[in-house]
């Protein structure tokens, strides 16, 4: 299963994206436990919000970011996620 550009992406509602105080980061809470993330893996999923597809967040990163060229990063990203369930597609 691989991301669907042309699709809105959204959390999961099964999952909760959260800062964590204690671990000082983002992570996905969840029934069975938590996943620590990285910041460019947060910065991301922030931007899971049912109002994008793939272009929307890729255009978004990079302009919050001042760069170009995270396409395919993001979308490796992204399809881990869809793989794990923290996110999905309509």
């Amino acid at each position: 299963m691989s991301i669907n550009p042309e699709q809105i992406i959204h959390f999961s509602p099964l999952h909760r994206l959260q800062w964590e105080e204690a671990q000082q980061k983002d992570v996905i809470l969840y029934p069975e436990g938590m996943v620590e993330l990285n910041q460019s893996s947060a910065e991301i999923l922030k931007l899971c919000d049912g109002s994008r597809a793939l272009n929307d967040i890729v255009a978004d990163l990079e302009e919050k970011f001042s760069t170009t060229g995270l396409k395919n990063d993001i979308i490796a990203f992204l399809d881990v996620a869809l793989q794990n369930g923290w996110i999905k597609q309509d």
